[in-house]
């Protein structure tokens, strides 16, 4: 079906939105690390006010938990957009052919946003308490060696699991997911999002958690850790990196855990 000019400027005002989304995050998690002074792998000096990350979330200590919830509301817009671009396109093909529309895909990337930065707070908080208990730094970064090794084992043994391939199912054929559990409109749009985020959440959240062991400012591992997530999606490529990809996790707790034995 053809475009008119008016539909045309709507789908590329859309996509320009969504990427400059995407950008918003790179840019707003550069800015965050140069203001601190770290360069691109979350190393340098800092300045006192993370020193407020140690603190424990609660009623009298807000700030910090916004201060790390606003950085991981940005990791995830950089890192999560960006594994979303194949089903967003799917989903245009559907408008393309007259059962999707504009709204519906605007709502599908609000619903798929809005479980990410819903886990996002579960990390922030994961943060603050890791930090308070002496296991991460005032970075995010690993402090123990037994909380790397778990954090990979964790991974290694996830990328095996029937949840994982569930979910890289999903992901990886969203024209089938459309179909299976169709929903018009902008609020249908917005609840198969939702349950796509679900979906991508089980595929990405061990390997989201592998952050806490270089630091969550470390901005080369984002940027690895996005293109592993992207294209472990990639329905032809993906399939061959899942199952690999596990076993160097494990055999690099193995090392840690081994290296932490010798310690001791």
């Amino acid at each position: 079906m053809k475009l008119t000019s008016r539909q045309q400027i709507s789908r590329n005002t859309a996509w320009l939105a969504f990427f400059g989304m995407i950008l918003f995050g790179w840019v707003g998690m550069f800015a965050m690390s140069n203001q601190i002074g770290l360069n691109l792998f979350g190393q340098g000096r800092f300045v006192d006010f993370l020193a407020l990350c140690l603190t424990p979330a609660g009623p009298a200590n807000i700030v910090p938990y916004f201060t790390v919830y606003g950085m991981w509301a940005l990791m995830m817009a950089a890192m999560m957009g960006p594994t979303f671009v194949p089903t967003a396109r799917t989903y245009e093909d559907l408008i393309n052919s007259g059962a999707g529309s504009r709204g519906g895909l605007i709502g599908l990337i609000v619903g798929y946003l809005l479980v990410w930065l819903g886990f996002a707070a579960i990390f922030a908080s994961a943060q603050l308490t890791m930090q308070s208990q002496g296991w991460l730094d005032v970075l995010g970064a690993s402090a123990s060696g037994w909380l790397t090794f778990s954090l990979l084992l964790i991974a290694g043994v996830y990328q095996f699991t029937a949840t994982k391939d569930a979910c890289l199912t999903k992901c990886r054929s969203p024209m089938t997911f459309f179909l299976g559990y169709w929903r018009g409109g902008a609020l249908g749009g917005a609840r198969m999002g939702a349950s796509l985020g679900v979906y991508c959440l089980g595929c990405c959240w061990a390997m989201m958690a592998l952050g806490f062991i270089g630091g969550v400012m470390n901005l080369v591992w984002m940027g690895i850790a996005t293109l592993i997530m992207t294209i472990e999606k990639l329905p032809d490529v993906g399939r061959w990196m899942t199952r690999p990809l596990g076993g160097a996790f494990l055999l690099a707790s193995l090392l840690v855990g081994a290296n932490n034995v010798a310690i001791f």
